[in-house]
């Protein structure tokens, strides 16, 4: 059986925070400046308090912010769940029926394919622009490892959940990209995104957003408003350190943590990767959360102190544990 955790109980009626000291901000904006940073912007209580663009880049500018897109895709089933379309841990066959005759995709939840712990193989190919048809080949996908215990990060089991959405809107004539737009990118005061279709239509969930960092901050604000959804982000036996498209700091505040490059351990095949005691870094709050995005995308949330910082590069990526240790270790003394 899954075990889920949840980890922000202790942040509910947070008292105002005292703003980050100027001299840690000063200092991780320079790191982040020294590894390829393109924008760094921190927000607290609702403030900004840090906001810097090197090399010529400006506020106006959107980039990629890679497989920060997941998260935004991940939102729209907790407005499914709300809306009646369906419960988190219902079996995707009930809906996909051509899986009711497989014995082993039979018994994958629709909250399996958004923790990725479904055991389907990732399918990277699938972030082609160009492919034909992501939503047949997803369904077809090999399951590669088992079923809830098995962590494999990749776009195969998202289009599985996207044909999911889709059919469970298709009666009320409605697309999961209208739904994703009404649901999740409104309120943030978001609109149509960069979607990347395939030749039949289908977006790509894993990727393909294009946001400037003040864009981006808006989903950690709205976040930080949304306690009901923070307490929802939850993680499974596979991954402890990932639930729905965000990554968690939890077992900092445990001594057999272990901080890791994300962004490097993905880089392994599914099975080498070790996501055990799984840290972004020890200094850091363990209510920290985090979207990563490829080559350096960063929002990290700190529900505790009211905390949102975006950071946007291009082709470089920062070390979460160095640039983090910056802005909290002092207090952590």
């Amino acid at each position: 059986m899954v075990r889920i955790l949840a980890f922000f109980s202790f942040f509910t009626h947070a008292p105002a925070v005292e703003p980050l000291p100027a001299e840690r901000i000063q200092a991780a904006a320079a790191y982040s400046a020294a590894h390829g940073g393109h924008a760094l912007l921190i927000k607290q209580n609702s403030k900004i308090l840090h906001e810097s663009y090197t090399n010529g880049h400006t506020k106006r500018e959107p980039h990629r912010i890679y497989s920060g897109t997941k998260a935004f895709w991940c939102l729209t089933a907790f407005a499914a769940e709300k809306d009646g379309l369906f419960k988190l841990d219902d079996r995707v066959a009930e809906t996909i029926t051509e899986w009711q005759g497989d014995k082993r995709r039979s018994e994958i939840t629709i909250r399996q394919l958004l923790d990725f712990s479904s055991g389907m193989e990732p399918l990277f190919g699938l972030h082609e622009n160009s492919y034909n048809d992501r939503t047949a080949s997803a369904l077809k996908a090999s399951l590669v490892g088992t079923t809830g215990k098995s962590f494999i990060y990749g776009p195969a089991a998202l289009q599985v959940y996207h044909e999911l959405l889709a059919r469970k809107l298709r009666e009320k004539n409605q697309s999961p990209t209208r739904y994703l737009e009404r649901k999740v990118l409104g309120p943030l005061g978001l609109g149509s995104q960069r979607y990347l279709p395939d030749q039949h239509g289908s977006p790509l969930l894993a990727a393909g957003f294009m946001q400037t960092a003040r864009q981006w901050s808006e989903l950690g604000a709205w976040l930080l408003k949304n306690e009901d959804i923070l307490t929802s982000l939850k993680t499974s036996d596979a991954n402890r350190a990932f639930g729905f498209g965000f990554w968690n700091n939890h077992a900092a505040e445990s001594k057999s943590a272990r901080e890791v490059d994300v962004e490097s351990l993905l880089d392994k095949k599914w099975h080498e990767q070790s996501w055990r005691n799984a840290c972004l870094c020890r200094s850091a709050p363990a209510d920290l959360i985090a979207c990563i995005g490829s080559y350096g995308q960063r929002i990290y949330i700190v529900p505790s102190q009211k905390l949102v910082i975006v950071r946007l590069a291009k082709d470089s990526k920062p070390n979460d544990a160095e640039m983090l240790r910056l802005l909290f270790a002092p207090s952590q003394r």
